[in-house]
Parts: C-alpha cells; sequence; structure tokens
C-alpha cells in the first residue's frame, strides 16, 4: 500500500505555514504597481547583504545570470579559462559558456568538492578564474582556493546556489571570493516563486558595474553607458524572498535535524551518510546517498510513494552539449562513479521523522529484496 505521498520537496507546506506573510507582501507590490527594480527589490538587497556579511548585493533575474555578469563584470571573456568542479550541475559550465570562456573541469574529493589538491595542474596561462561550488548545501574548505587564486592573479566567483547560510569558520558562504551567486529557484532552501538570483560582493566598483549589466547599462532611464542586456530581479519575487529570509535560519536548522535523524537511521541499514566536513555549517539543499542498483532503490521507494531525485546523472563532459571539451568517459573517474550511485531523498525543513522512517524503511527493504 502506497499511503501518503512524500514529495522530494514540500513547497505547500512551505505556503501554508507563510501564506499570511506573503499574501500581504505581495499585494503590497501590486498597488504600489513597481514591478521591476522596485522598493522591495532594494530593501531585499540591503538584508540579504546584511544576512551574507557582504556590503554589496545585486538582484538579478537568475542564479546562472548572476554566475555570468559576475564573471563578465569581473573581466572574464572569450580565450579566458574559467575551473570549475566536474560533478556540479551544467548552469556553472554554461554561465562560463556564455561569457565566452572555456569551462575547465576539475574532478571532485571525497565530500564531492572541486578537489583542491589538483587545482595548480589545471591552472594555465588562460586561466582567469576559479568557480568553487557549494554543492548539495556543504560550505566549500576556501583556504586552499583564496590561495591558488592569490599565486596566480585569478578571480574567485563563488557558486552559492545550493548553500543560502552555509558556513565555513562562522563565515556565511558568498563572502569569501570576488563574488558570490546565489539562485532563488523555488526549491532552494531560500526560493521565490519564480526564478531569481543574486551576487552579493565587497566591492563596490563592481556592484556598481553590475548594476548597469543588469539593466541595459543604464543608471539613467535612456542614458545607456555600457552595451549590456535584461536581468533584472522583479519586485514581487524579492518581496517573497524578503518574508522567507527572516525563516531561512529556522529552516536550515530544520534540515540539519533531519539530516541528523537520516544518519541516524540509514547507518543501522547499512547505508553510509553522506560524506561531509566537521564544520557544522551544512545547511543540506539536498541529502545525498550512494547505493548499489540505483535504479531498483528508485523504483522500490516510487511504489512506496516516495519522490527522489538524482544530483547529477550525466556529468558534463558527457553531455553532448559539451563534447567540444574533447573528455572522453573514464576522464573523472570518481565523478562517474558518483554520477551512477548518487541518490538524493526528501529534504525539506517540514519533513518528519515518521517519514524519515517510512523512507529509510523502504531502501531497506529494497535492500533486502536485492540480496534475497
Amino acid at each position: 500500500m502506497v499511503g501518503t505521498q512524500i514529495p522530494f520537496v514540500d513547497l505547500k507546506a512551505q505556503f501554508a505555514a507563510l501564506h499570511e506573510e506573503i499574501v500581504p507582501r505581495v499585494m503590497r507590490v501590486m498597488q504600489d504597481g513597481s514591478f521591476v527594480l522596485g522598493p522591495d527589490v532594494r530593501h531585499f538587497e540591503e538584508n540579504f547583504a546584511s544576512y551574507v556579511g557582504a556590503p554589496y548585493c545585486v538582484g538579478v533575474e537568475s542564479g546562472t545570470a548572476a554566475l555570468q555578469l559576475a564573471m563578465e563584470a569581473l573581466g572574464v571573456g572569450p580565450g579566458d579559462e574559467v575551473i570549475i568542479p566536474a560533478n556540479t550541475y551544467i548552469a556553472s559550465a554554461i554561465a562560463v559558456s556564455a561569457t565566452g570562456a572555456k569551462p575547465v573541469l576539475v574532478e571532485m574529493d571525497e565530500t564531492y568538492f572541486l578537489d583542491a589538491s589538483l587545482l595548480e595542474q589545471a591552472v594555465t596561462p588562460h586561466t582567469k578564474a576559479i568557480m568553487p561550488v557549494h554543492l548539495y548545501g556543504q560550505a566549500v574548505p576556501m583556504e586552499p582556493i583564496l590561495r591558488c587564486a592569490q599565486r596566480h592573479d585569478l578571480r574567485v566567483i563563488e557558486d552559492a546556489s545550493q548553500a543560502h547560510g552555509a558556513r565555513w569558520n562562522g563565515k556565511v558562504v558568498g563572502s569569501f571570493g570576488d563574488a558570490g551567486c546565489f539562485s532563488f529557484y523555488p526549491g532552494k532552501n531560500l526560493g521565490a516563486y519564480g526564478d531569481g538570483g543574486a551576487i552579493v560582493t565587497g566591492d563596490a566598483g563592481l556592484a556598481d558595474e553590475l548594476r548597469l549589466m543588469r539593466d541595459f547599462g543604464q543608471r539613467k532611464k535612456y542614458e545607456h553607458l555600457v552595451k549590456a542586456g535584461n536581468c533584472r530581479l522583479d519586485s514581487i519575487q524579492a518581496a517573497v524572498l524578503d518574508v522567507k529570509l527572516g525563516h531561512l535560519e529556522r529552516w536550515n536548522e530544520a534540515r540539519r535535524r533531519n539530516a541528523r535523524h537520516y544518519d541516524e537511521k540509514l547507518s543501522k541499514v547499512g547505508i553510509v551518510p553522506p560524506r561531509r566536513l566537521s564544520d557544522e555549517g551544512h545547511v543540506y539543499h539536498l541529502y545525498v546517498i550512494e547505493v548499489e542498483n540505483r535504479t531498483h532503490v528508485q523504483d522500490v521507494l516510487s511504489g512506496r510513494g516516495i519522490a527522489t531525485g538524482i544530483h547529477y546523472p550525466i556529468p558534463i563532459h558527457l553531455q553532448p552539449a559539451y563534447a567540444d571539451l574533447q573528455l572522453a568517459a573514464g576522464s573523472f573517474p570518481r565523478t562517474e562513479r558518483s554520477a551512477k550511485r548518487i541518490l538524493s531523498l526528501p529534504m525539506f525543513p517540514e519533513l518528519t521523522e515518521e517519514q524519515i522512517d517510512r523512507i529509510v524503511g523502504a531502501i531497506e527493504a529494497a535492500a533486502d529484496l536485492v540480496h534475497a
């Protein structure tokens, strides 16, 4: 018997808890009529910058746009190379390609991060920047990356799209490099009701350049100082995000609580919990395990009404879109092995311990069926 469905992310439950705060804020935007770069955008930018611990925040239309604009504003362009982890989401690579630069992939380490020990050999005379990705909600140890960047005069653009509020040594991610980029896609720890993104930085000149680049190169209407497109954050999304920002720390703590439940219960059925560092700054955007016979496990969970995901099943270098990199299967063995085994389990603040018990029970049943 399937019973009550367990979604991968429960945005309906989140809205049910927030509608008395969200609806009036959205209605205020509707009544004021300031739908693009209005007061709500400026208010959210100030609050998010303060939360991250960076002086400046520039809201944009998506996380991918944030990455692209940050790189372009930092001088990345055709003929340049940007180092990224091989196991990240394709948006990291797409943003590099959109600047005209080439993504240079580096193998992951045992915690799913760009292997910092391989950075030096990836640097070439064409390298312009390094893009560490705070994957799954865990903060990348930034010290070796920043040291490498300093040695070679490289820019550091943090992809923090999955790590809102994650910390390393007490410092919030996004505040380490030249720029920190965030996605506010609805399923993120801090998600809008549509697409959205932001760039945080400590550089006033960079922030000013980014504001030009998101809005046709204009500070004053119809006076265009540079050639630029339209990547603005909508006021309604900013209003929603500003409400949700006040709940983010509580939600992240609930995710950590759920992760502890998963850890304890999965260990008892022979599943190794996710690899993580000792720092307590993980915000568990995703709870990712590795299993044998993944398709079978997913089928058993699906049959019991439990949704799962795979982040990500096909590495960037094996995607048809990046055939031009000329990297064959076997180029990144750790990334490729992981891509065949990783499984993302339901993770959201409203997830209950009873639901986690059901999920773990289904995984145990799947294993029993495999070995029967």
